[in-house]
């Protein structure tokens, strides 16, 4: 060790934010294993580095104990041979030789090095971990590096991104190399660094894409407040605005579409219902399940938000969706529980007619 390693050592500090008493403590422990191991011994020893010259020096270390109490040489010292040294010595004090061994430069040097790698990859693996999350729940660009068993994994700039087949979107297909679009959902620390978890399938990917898609969005004049998508299939979203001079669901189709339609290819054609959110429970429930068309809409519960609507006889199925899917994505962007009846059946009670009649 010399001041040329001493100064490496600050510029260390300063360049990867690793603290110079931190990174000397950590090789000068790593040097008493390094003493320990080398010269085969257990004894009690302690390494210092002097923080201006980069000096290292090895101290042997025992306690002081009653002469009639020396249970171990290795590690104790009497007193009497310890007032020999020094007359100011007492019963629990530490007295230390130093042992410097001649060649303990070469595995000193060595050390070190290996030490201060370690800490510049811990450092690295920290600022990577600090600088995605807090892009967490953002949208970020990266490069198909590989695809290992159905996993891909994105160059995403200083570490690699997982893009596990649960959160990839069926009929969406990547080549090695290609430009992608990803969410950043989760970011955890790991043994092997930080692991950057990424999702093509959540909602966040389509609502962060409006946002960067409409500057009114940006803007904050037209608020997304709810949204709900079946990846690959359909999304629904309901917008809303204070501002009585805009359209909401116009500002997030755009001119001609063109808004919309860049999104949508994005997502590969994925569908995109974009509705308009209304504090009236029932305006709302009526809204979110377009495209059908709602004759009435009966709130059973505002405590546990749960309503029946009417449709059409004709309007039943595509009310319902395929599969469900129309009304459990309502559900979902509305959040209230929605139970679709058809005109007929529910006007085979009496007592829901009566009630229609009165009601409407």
């Amino acid at each position: 060790m010399n001041r040329e390693f001493m100064r490496a050592i600050e510029d260390l500090e300063k360049e990867k934010q690793i603290s110079k008493d931190i990174l000397i403590e950590a090789i000068e422990s790593a040097l008493v294993s390094a003493y320990k191991k080398n010269y085969g011994t257990s004894q009690n020893v302690r390494v210092n580095i002097d923080r201006d010259t980069g000096d290292i020096n090895v101290f042997m270390r025992k306690d002081i104990v009653e002469d009639d109490e020396l249970q171990d040489e290795i590690y104790e010292i009497p007193i009497s041979e310890a007032l020999a040294i020094d007359p100011r010595y007492e019963v629990g004090d530490i007295i230390e030789y130093q042992v410097t061994p001649r060649d303990f430069g070469r595995i000193a040097a060595q050390t070190a090095k290996q030490v201060v790698v370690q800490r510049i990859r811990e450092a690295e693996r920290g600022l990577v971990f600090e600088d995605f999350i807090k892009r967490q729940g953002e949208i970020i660009t990266g490069t198909v590096q590989r695809i290992s068993h159905d996993t891909i994994y994105v160059d995403i700039g200083r570490t690699e991104g997982i893009l596990s087949a649960t959160e990839q979107v069926q009929g969406e297909e990547f080549d090695i190399n290609s430009r992608i679009k990803v969410y950043v959902m989760d970011v955890k620390r790991t043994t092997k660094g930080p692991q950057v978890y990424l999702s093509r399938s959540h909602p966040g990917l389509v609502r962060k894409l409006f946002e960067f898609e409409v500057p009114e969005i940006q803007d904050g004049v037209v608020e997304i407040k709810g949204i709900a998508r079946e990846a690959g299939s359909r999304t629904k979203m309901a917008v809303y605005t204070e501002n009585i001079d805009v359209d909401p669901v116009g500002a997030c189709v755009g001119p001609r579409g063109v808004r919309v339609q860049n999104i949508v290819e994005e997502i590969f054609g994925e569908k995109i219902d974009i509705i308009t959110w209304d504090e009236n429970p029932e305006i709302l429930i009526s809204n979110v399940l377009s495209p059908a068309k709602v004759e009435k809409v009966i709130i059973l519960s505002e405590e546990e938000k749960a309503a029946v609507v009417v449709v059409p006889d004709y309007q039943l199925s595509l009310a319902i969706g395929k599969e469900g899917q129309n009304v459990r994505l309502a559900a979902k962007v509305s959040g209230w529980k929605i139970d679709i009846k058809s005109h007929s059946k529910y006007f085979e009670e009496e007592d829901n007619i009566e009630e229609f009649s009165d009601e409407g």
